[in-house]
Parts: C-alpha cells; sequence; structure tokens
C-alpha cells in the first residue's frame, strides 16, 4: 500500500481541525491547522512551487499571530457589535 501523501494528510488535518472548531476547542484547533500548513508546504516544496511556498508562509504567520493574539485575549468574543461595547 503507498503511504498517503501530503496533501492528503493535510486535507485529513483540516477536517479534524475544523471538528475541533465546531467543538469549540479553538487553540487546539489552530495547532492543526498549522500541522496541515506544514504538510502543504512539504508538498508545494516537492512539487518546486516556490509561490506556493510564500503564500503558505504568509497564511501560516497570519494564524500564529491569531493564536497569539487568542492566547493574551485581545481577541473580540463577539462579532456583535452590540456585545462588543461598539
Amino acid at each position: 500500500m503507498e503511504m498517503p501523501s501530503f496533501a492528503i494528510i493535510g486535507g485529513i488535518l483540516l477536517n479534524v481541525g475544523a471538528f475541533l472548531t465546531y467543538k469549540g476547542r479553538i487553540f487546539q484547533a489552530v495547532w492543526v491547522y498549522l500541522l496541515a500548513d506544514l504538510c502543504w508546504v512539504a508538498m508545494a516544496w516537492q512539487r518546486g512551487d516556490m509561490w506556493g511556498i510564500l503564500s503558505i508562509a504568509v497564511g501560516i504567520v497570519f494564524g500564529v499571530l491569531a493564536f497569539l493574539k487568542m492566547q493574551r485575549g485581545d481577541m473580540e468574543k463577539s462579532l456583535n457589535p452590540e456585545e462588543r461595547g461598539a
């Protein structure tokens, strides 16, 4: 049996991350999403797709920044302006 590709592993991790998000486990979901990103970087590297690597890397940076912002408690709890006091 052939080993699954990085695309398949990344897709499975994306589904796991979505499930964790659905369950409200956002911090764990972000870690899983970042692992999926690493799989896609490896896939792009195998294909020699440097633009792909660059765009995925930008997404990883934003993901890490969002994670750090959530950890510090700087994220808004609601998208509804009435609940935010805005």
